[in-house]
């Protein structure tokens, strides 16, 4: 079911880069994934991180140097694509915020977007393909991103509490049904103002649960971000997650932007973070 595309040997273990038949998406898809040497001792936990606007499978094992801490805590790393490619919809290379490169981690209901563009079942059926073929423990499995990564991460964990036991965020996008970058995919994919908005909304989502992560969730935003006033409002998911009785880390950070030098200066503490999390699941080792 996979097709091997490319392998480097990266701090003890290996980089790869995966294709495969996606019978969601209709089309092929690729993937990346990093295993640390522990896999040869048998299976290990595995965290997925879902990249950003304009970003692919690549960038973030390219630009994150997210391996060298992985190799030392014994964790998988998963980087999925950000969208279909090829899919042929009119005008889905226009936009840098729209269409190839932000499908927005969500299933499309408007056509003819709704063919292809199904990210958020795709990340499921991907779940599914990579405890079977590759040595993930099914059930340590968290997940995190950036930027529209960031809201991917936080809805899928929201919505699937039970496939993914740990989550956190780098400069999500927190409230989407409330900013020009959500109310412009949303539209397109979804239609006009629904409840599919909320739904997939991840400050509305919090709000309407109660505690969902016990263990904590773990977000890192830079104040010098010019997206952060506009675009990311931190502060919303802050307030569902005082209604819903989340324990949320927040951390402001002076000086750093929306960049992967921000991602590359904190990742390590969400690895960390991560490590911790699912250690605590029975049959991985802390």
């Amino acid at each position: 079911m996979l097709e091997l595309i490319s392998e480097q040997a990266c701090f003890g273990g290996v980089q790869r880069y995966y294709r495969h038949d996606s019978s969601v998406i209709k089309l092929p898809m690729r993937f990346g994934v990093f295993l640390p040497a522990h896999v040869k001792s048998g299976p290990a936990p595995a965290v997925f991180f879902l990249a950003g606007l304009t970003c692919t499978e690549e960038t973030f094992a390219a630009k994150a140097g997210a391996q060298r801490k992985a190799a030392e805590l014994g964790l998988i790393l998963i980087t999925p694509d950000t969208s279909p490619r090829g899919a042929g919809v009119a005008g889905e290379t226009d936009s840098w915020d729209l269409g190839a490169s932000a499908g927005f981690y969500v299933d499309a209901l408007e056509a003819p977007w709704s063919e292809h563009y199904r990210m958020h079942s795709y990340l499921l059926e991907l779940r599914v393909l990579v405890v079977a073929e590759l040595p993930v423990i099914e059930e340590s499995v968290g997940i995190m991103g950036h930027s529209m990564g960031g809201h991917g991460a936080l809805v899928l964990a929201l919505q699937h509490p039970g496939l993914f036991k740990s989550v956190s965020a780098l400069a999500p996008i927190c409230a989407p049904a409330q900013v020009s970058w959500g109310e412009k995919a949303f539209g397109t994919y979804f239609g006009p103002r629904s409840q599919m908005w909320l739904d997939h909304d991840a400050s509305a989502l919090m709000a309407a649960s109660h505690n969902p992560f016990p263990k904590g969730i773990l977000i890192d935003q830079g104040l010098d971000d010019k997206f952060l006033a506009e675009q990311l409002s931190p502060q919303a998911f802050e307030a569902a997650c005082t209604v819903a009785g989340q324990p949320l880390t927040l951390r402001r950070h002076a000086g750093y932007d929306h960049s992967y030098y921000f991602i590359a200066t904190f990742i390590d503490d969400h690895l960390n973070f991560h490590r911790e999390a699912l250690a605590s699941i029975e049959g991985v080792a802390p």
